[in-house]
């Protein structure tokens, strides 16, 4: 289950976040990226999704897209392999029933923790999902009941609401004191570790490199928590936000922008890589 590798010893790896880029925005549909995702299929390319949701959603997604590759969740706070996908041995941090883990972000406890002492030391009303029950996160999100309660199931990231926008200067100054930092996704901001997606991104990509003579990464994502994951791919590709722009804190020099909205232009652009050499 490792891949299946070109000939030459090359193997391309797609790397994509959910939420506004293969999913859409607002309904959470995949069928305009579905030709692209029935190419990589054909070609035997494995598709990895690398996003801020949970092990648990992610694990609901990867049936609906029928994947058994491995994920990276929570922006990077871990990276979950399936038990007997690569035949050659690795290093990680536990394992369970079905993976084997490589733990790389802040415990949910720890972050919940310190989210408490800025709300309370900057006396603001933010609010993290932690605080949220199943029916505000649903609300908020446009989930299901039972979508919310995968969503609340955190392990390595705390999604929050401040209750202005201007204050997140202040809050990321606060939670560098912890060593923790806050970025942006496409609904929420995030409380973490010092991990990211780029760094998840790089040490799976190596993992894979121990059965092939070169790995080229693709990454595909839409807001700024995707930066790290797009800076550390070969070739990253940002798709538009539901009004047609580009998110203008995401740039990167060999940046290609793709020609649509979420699974539109993810569509476009992974059929465009696929029918030309890398």
């Amino acid at each position: 289950m490792a891949g299946i590798y070109s000939q030459k010893g090359t193997s391309d790896l797609i790397f994509t976040d959910l939420d506004g880029t293969l999913l859409d925005h607002h309904t959470y549909s995949f069928e305009p990226a579905l030709p692209a995702l029935k190419a990589l299929k054909e070609k035997n390319i494995p598709l990895i999704i690398c996003t801020s949701k949970t092990r648990a959603e992610i694990e609901k997604w990867r049936l609906e897209l029928d994947n058994d590759h491995p994920f990276i969740s929570e922006n990077g706070g871990a990276i979950f392999i399936p038990k007997g996908y690569f035949s050659h041995k690795f290093c990680f941090e536990r394992e369970n029933d079905n993976y084997l883990v490589i733990e790389l972000g802040t415990p949910y406890s720890q972050l919940r923790e310190i989210l408490n002492r800025i709300r309370n030391s900057l006396r603001l009303e933010l609010k993290g999902f932690g605080d949220l029950s199943f029916e505000e996160v649903a609300r908020l999100c446009g989930f299901s009941p039972e979508e919310a309660r995968l969503a609340k199931k955190r392990e390595y990231d705390e999604p929050f609401l401040p209750d202005e926008e201007n204050v997140i200067q202040k809050i990321r100054e606060m939670a560098s004191l912890s060593n923790l930092q806050v970025t942006r996704g496409g609904r929420f901001f995030h409380l973490m570790g010092e991990n990211d997606k780029g760094e998840a991104l790089r040490l799976l990509a190596e993992i894979y490199k121990e059965k092939t003579e070169h790995i080229e990464t693709i990454a595909l994502g839409d807001s700024l928590n995707d930066l790290p994951m797009l800076r550390a791919a070969n070739h990253p590709i940002l798709v538009q936000k539901p009004d047609g722009s580009y998110d203008p804190e995401v740039k990167i020099p060999n940046l290609h922008l793709a020609p649509g909205i979420g699974p539109a232009g993810w569509n476009t652009s992974v059929l465009e890589l696929l029918n030309k050499p890398l």
